[in-house]
């Protein structure tokens, strides 16, 4: 299960608003990096994303010294990291605040098995948000039985 992770963003007090929004939740400074906050799904989960200011990179700590914050000018905007997260708002209250903050919001199809909705938070980085009827058909396809079947069917799609 996963219970939180982190981004960065240009406007980390602003993006982390409106991912709150999407949540149901409430936002808050996060106390050990200044400048950087948390949306709180204030679930039985524990579920938090912590959105850094932009150029964070996180380091290992030396000897049993704990992640380090350091600060890099020339971060990428871009990264492969995304994440999938099931969300108790509707697919149009999602694209309503995508749309408020300028950010692409697109309702995807997963080769047939699973839609997502695709919100680019700040044009930069993919959220792949799933409000309860998506969530309920991921959940499904994912289950190991069903994915047992996929998985057999693609190793038999490349045996030649």
């Amino acid at each position: 299960m996963l219970h939180h992770f982190s981004i960065a963003a240009e406007n980390p007090a602003r993006v982390a608003q409106a991912l709150a929004a999407l949540l149901n939740g409430e936002v808050a400074p996060f106390p050990p990096h200044p400048g950087s906050f948390m949306a709180l799904a204030l679930d039985d989960h524990g579920t938090m994303i912590e959105v850094y200011p932009a150029e964070t990179e996180l380091m290992p700590g030396f000897g049993a010294e704990p992640v380090t914050f350091s600060s890099n000018a020339f971060a990428s905007p871009f990264s492969s990291t995304h994440v999938a997260i099931s969300v108790p708002t509707s697919q149009e209250e999602i694209e309503r605040v995508a749309a408020r903050e300028g950010w692409r919001a697109v309702r995807c199809n997963r080769d047939g098995y699973f839609d997502v909705i695709e919100v680019w938070v700040e044009n930069k980085l993919m959220l792949e948000f799933l409000p309860p009827a998506m969530a309920a058909r991921y959940v499904e396809f994912m289950q190991p039985q069903n994915l047992q079947k996929v998985l057999a069917e693609m190793k038999e799609a490349v045996e030649v």
